[in-house]
């Protein structure tokens, strides 16, 4: 009877914060026990500084069940009204395969897996992406490409930069083409201002204003009102003077036209969004950069190439990872880290699915469509242009205005294109059927079945056909059937280490759960299937969710106001700098130009900083790892009227809550700067500290990591920024839809809110766990990075400590006394996936270490074996140290093992083959394999291969 009365009569279900957060009540008391900390909160006042924790509790809703979050969210998703939008502007409606969808967009064997750093744990989206890189190569004519980017107009921004890079900054104008989209202008235009580069617009069909200060143009093809045209003659112009071109191009329209790599385009960016990536509202969408072999180097964002393994097997990997920010730092070709790996994924898988013949046929189908219409227009009377295009048909209605035609399209569930000048814009797509031309005709009025004209209507001229054969590797060719791309796909995800296998403890990334709940809402069709610029009574739920969430954001930071635009973290940061710049200029302070940026900060800091027009000095830290406040103090000063901001992490990258920031800030502001915080390690301070109560400025938040989207093995990810109330008039606006701030600066992604398909999940997130389960999931979080410190300690040195000898929520492992055993990071890295393990961030922010960052989802079970690997391994150093391994035949120099290693015939090393793939008990229960051995990176650096290799290398290795 006491049992009945005691029972809850609300749900019988657990509460959602006790199924994301990972060890249990019972494993919290343990966990306590072994930092020495009775309870939470004591533990909390222990690690946070006193002066920076929050008072009383996050303003937030009461916490909602997965059921009921669904259900609230679904409210606000029938707001939505996905149309049929051919209103185009570089967003197409597309069919994604269902083979597609279920097995690699809804699969967290794909979602859940990070950046491919550790290329041996990463086989299967490396070769995605190479797929990937072939196909967008093949198509645009050119023989490299990057492996995405964040979107069309940020690839152009990073087109600009690369023509300026590539001539040495010796010329300092760019010229843009009057059809380019207009939200690339206003991107590369914002670009151009921070860096100090001249822009200009400029009439493609006339006579182009190059000359020797110009060091490149930018042309769109089709332009923006679906105009084709000889590239070749502009390209010989722009060449005789030196200068290099850029082409904005559609990929399906490369299948049927001659690419603009073949017309001589030095560079060719674009976006492959409708190769079955759904509009979600602007994203997430895989970008690209495609380019000529001489700027190879010059190419922004990663490169997957080919190599070797140290059997001589071929292996994929991310070629020049020289070049990545954190260690080129302000000298970084781009600040892009996070990429749109997952988008660009699947815009691979939809070429293999289609195949080229597939790509033709739909490439005709739609192109056929929009002729057809275009001559049923013309026959009817009303206004076509001359010009040829390929999808976009361009009307000038007669005998009712463009209003009445929008309208009435509008009413049957339609969306088009309004220029504004009494002119109608078409996009076809893949999409389209009878059934829509018939009310795309009663829309215009033409009545069913008009009668046909103008045969020749958009067609181009038949040199500009194209003639090239394209994605000719058999990759392309051997999963027609169902069947078949099932078992590639499945045989591809099998290769790889995601969170399916095992905890991903990345110090600085955050590799969470990412909760099937929250991931569902990303497919629903109100979510997925709207265009960007769709009139704002077809996207309330989208205008409903933003307000809620960046409601919901600003109290988590302590700020006035937040922008969801920038669609990435580094986004975040260029964003953030930009508006400090705007508001000095505000004041007339236009000289601050320089940056402080602590020599522990986030590689992508200083190229954001560089990239924004900002002058970086760096801030030397002491040997704690905290900041020197001496050093500091006397940069701010020697600055002056110059100080612009300081980029600040915090907590900080070395792991710990550094008890001077709330002086930090103070020495900034008193010399006129601002503070700009890296939000990446926020997940240490949700309910527990605001940055904006403590100094900061602005910051921005890394929703893939704090926030729970996943990070798709490198992006797609958000970097919104919160700011304070004077900084709140200059959040980045937008061309096409009103955002942004009273005196906003340019848009710094192409689309008003970035990705939006993917903020269902951050706002699902909040929603579930409520302010009690936030700070929860942040104090466990710091616990289990502290319990795990302890654990380690001993074995191995933990490298930066904070008060009481705490860490943060991440902690650095030093490696570097093992040297004198021959022993390196890298080696213990490669002999964590023996175990069944990602490595941890790898010579970050320290070389010769690792940095553990193992987030509150993980159980206790997990967090003990993955310290049990690690001090197993330290037993295997102690084996090396001792002499009883030689120091370059042993397990770690050995490591990662296949099974085709230890399973071959022949077997040399001085170990056996069970302490090399068998050397924890947990891998007889399930043994995650390896596909290849230690991948040759220097290889791969001096034999730069960038496409899908011949089917005579696989021969070659005996793959």
């Amino acid at each position: 009877m006491e049992a009945r009365r005691a029972r809850d009569p609300g749900t019988p279900h657990r509460p959602f914060a006790e199924r994301h957060i990972g060890p249990s009540d019972a494993d919290v008391a343990r966990m306590l026990e072994t930092v020495g900390c009775p309870d939470l909160d004591a533990f909390v006042e222990a690690v946070v500084p006193e002066d920076i924790r929050m008072r009383g509790r996050l303003d937030l809703p009461a916490p909602r069940s997965e059921r009921e979050a669904l259900a609230d969210l679904r409210r606000i998703a029938r707001r939505n009204v996905p149309s049929r939008a051919y209103i185009g502007l570089g967003y197409h409606g597309t069919v994604l395969p269902p083979v597609i969808a279920r097995n690699v967009l809804e699969n967290p064997g794909w979602y859940t897996a990070y950046t491919p750093y550790q290329a041996e744990i990463s086989q299967g989206r490396l070769e995605a992406l190479l797929n990937f890189q072939t196909m967008v190569a093949d198509l645009v004519g050119l023989p490299l490409c990057n492996a995405s980017l964040l979107d069309e107009a940020t690839a152009a921004a990073e087109a600009m930069t690369l023509c300026h890079r590539a001539l040495r900054g010796k010329r300092n104008r760019f010229l843009v083409a009057a059809d380019v989209h207009p939200q690339t202008w206003a991107v590369v235009e914002g670009r151009a201002r921070a860096l100090g580069i001249e822009v200009a617009r400029f009439d493609p069909d006339a006579e182009i204003p190059v000359d020797d200060g110009v060091c490149g143009v930018l042309v769109q093809q089709p332009g923006t009102e679906g105009v084709v045209r000889d590239l070749a003659p502009i390209v010989e112009a722009v060449h005789a003077r030196g200068a290099l071109v850029a082409a904005a191009t559609d990929l399906l329209a490369c299948a049927l036209l001659v690419p603009p790599g073949e017309q001589g385009a030095d560079v060719v960016v674009g976006s492959a969004q409708r190769f079955g990536v759904p509009m979600g509202y602007g994203g997430p969408h895989p970008a690209f950069l495609a380019a000529k072999d001489a700027y190879l180097r010059q190419l922004p964002g990663r490169i997957i190439g080919v190599s070797k393994d140290a059997s001589g097997r071929l292996a994929y990997r991310m070629a020049l990872q020289t070049r990545e920010q954190h260690i080129r730092r302000e000298r970084a070709t781009s600040n892009i880290c996070t990429a749109q790996v997952l988008l660009a994924v699947i815009a691979g898988f939809y070429g293999v699915y289609h195949g080229p013949d597939g790509i033709r046929r739909i490439a005709r189908y739609v192109h056929d469509r929009a002729h057809d219409f275009a001559a049923e227009l013309v026959a009817a009377g009303h206004r076509v242009s001359d010009r040829a295009f390929f999808d976009t048909v361009v009307v000038e209605p007669t005998g009712r205005d463009a209003k009445t035609v929008l309208a009435a399209a509008f009413d049957r569930g339609i969306d088009l294109r309004d220029f504004g000048d009494g002119r109608v814009g078409i996009a076809f797509d893949e999409t389209v059927t009878e059934a829509d031309v018939a009310d795309l005709r009663a829309s215009f009025g033409l009545g069913d079945g008009a009668a046909a004209g103008g045969a020749t209507i958009g067609r181009w001229p038949e040199h500009l056909d194209r003639s090239s054969a394209f994605m000719t590797h058999p990759v392309f060719s051997a999963h027609r059937s169902e069947h078949e791309m099932l078992r590639y796909l499945h045989r591809l995800e099998a290769k790889d280490l995601s969170l399916t296998t095992s905890m991903i403890p990345l110090g600085s990334c955050t590799m969470k759960l990412n909760a099937t709940s929250e991931m569902l809402p990303i497919s629903w069709p109100e979510f997925a299937d709207l265009h960007p610029f769709a009139p704002p009574a077809r996207a309330e739920g989208y205008a409903a969710l933003a307000a809620e969430l960046e409601k919901w954001l600003a109290e988590i930071t302590g700020f006035a106001a937040v922008s969801l635009q920038p669609n990435a973290g580094a986004q975040g940061e260029y964003a953030g700098l930009l508006v400090i710049r705007a508001y000095h200029e505000s004041r007339g302070d236009d000289g601050r130009r320089i940056c402080l940026i602590p020599t522990s900060a986030h590689g992508t800091n200083p190229a954001s900083a560089v990239l924004a027009g900002l002058t970086v000095r760096p801030v030397r830290c002491d040997d704690a790892g905290n900041i020197d406040l001496e050093d500091l103090e006397a940069k701010a000063a020697e600055a002056g009227d110059a100080l612009a901001a300081l980029m600040v992490t915090y907590p900080s990258t070395h792991g710990v809550f550094e008890a001077s920031i709330r002086r930090i800030c103070d020495i900034v502001h008193r010399h006129g700067g601002q503070v700009y915080l890296d939000g990446a390690n926020m997940n240490a301070q949700v309910g527990l500290a605001r940055p904006g109560d403590y100094g900061a400025d602005v910051c921005h938040l890394n929703l893939h990591k704090t926030f729970c989207i996943p990070h798709g093995g490198g992006g797609p990810g958000m970097g919104p920024i919160a700011v304070a109330a004077h900084l709140a008039p200059f959040l980045p606006g937008h061309p096409l839809v009103p955002t942004g701030g009273e005196r906003p600066i340019a848009p710094v992604a192409a689309a008003p809110m970035g990705s939006a398909s993917i903020l269902p999940i951050s706002w699902m997130y909040i929603a579930m766990m409520g302010a009690e389960g936030l700070a929860r999931a942040s104090k466990v979080a710091v616990l289990a990075a502290n319990y795990m410190a302890r654990r380690l300690e001993g074995a191995y040195r933990v490298l930066y400590k904070g008060q009481g000898g705490f860490v943060a929520h991440e902690f650095i492992l030093d490696l570097r006394p093992f040297k004198k055993a021959g022993i390196e990071a890298e080696d213990v890295a490669k002999r964590l996936a023996d175990y069944g393990f990602h490595a941890p961030t790898m010579s970050f922010p320290v070389p010769g270490t690792l940095m553990i960052e193992p987030t509150e989802s993980e159980s206790l079970a997990e967090l003990d074996r993955f310290c049990d690997a690690l001090l197993r391994i330290r037993e295997e150093i102690r084996n090396v140290e001792e002499g009883r391994w030689p120091r370059d035949a042993n397990p770690l120099k050995g490591a990662p093992h296949t099974a085709a290693d230890v399973c071959g015939d022949a077997w040399d090393r001085p170990y056996g083959r069970t302490e090399a793939a068998f050397p924890a008990p947990w891998l007889y229960e399930h043994k995650y394999w390896p596909p290849v051995g230690r991948v040759d990176n220097v290889y791969g650096d001096r034999n730069p291969y960038c496409a899908c290799p011949p089917m005579s290398a696989y021969a070659e290795d005996g793959a």
